[in-house]
């Protein structure tokens, strides 16, 4: 599987931006896709998990309310709409796939994008 990962960009606090990863290879239909990222200097942490059928979601706090997790798996493809970024938001983002159910570890991931650079001016 192969991930590509779209969208991201500077944009000024409380701007939006929507990430998308589109996956190619196989189909990601089954599988639980899910986001993190990674500031620097600091771990990749996790964003946002959505199931194989887009019908339950889990959001890290510190984007809770903010963000929102979809897919469409006739395109082979999840979107990330991010709202109300703030300069703490700026990092490279990275979509993953995963045959488990909502995992938020990275271990848990088996195949990975290369990331998309999100930048919030202040």
């Amino acid at each position: 599987v192969q991930l590509v990962e779209s969208g991201g960009g500077l944009v000024q606090a409380g701007g939006s931006l929507r990430l998308s990863c589109a996956a190619s290879g196989r189909s990601v239909s089954s599988y639980a896709m899910g986001w993190f990222r990674q500031a620097p200097g600091k771990e990749r942490e996790f964003v946002a998990v959505i199931n194989w059928s887009g019908g339950s979601t889990v959001y890290a706090d510190s984007v809770k309310g903010r963000f929102t997790l979809s897919r469409d798996n006739a395109k082979n493809t999840v979107y990330l709409k991010m709202n109300s970024l703030k300069p703490e938001d700026t990092a490279v983002y990275s979509c993953a796939v995963s045959p488990r159910n909502l995992p938020r570890r990275t271990y848990e991931y088996n195949y990975w994008g290369q990331g998309t650079q999100v930048t919030v001016s202040s």
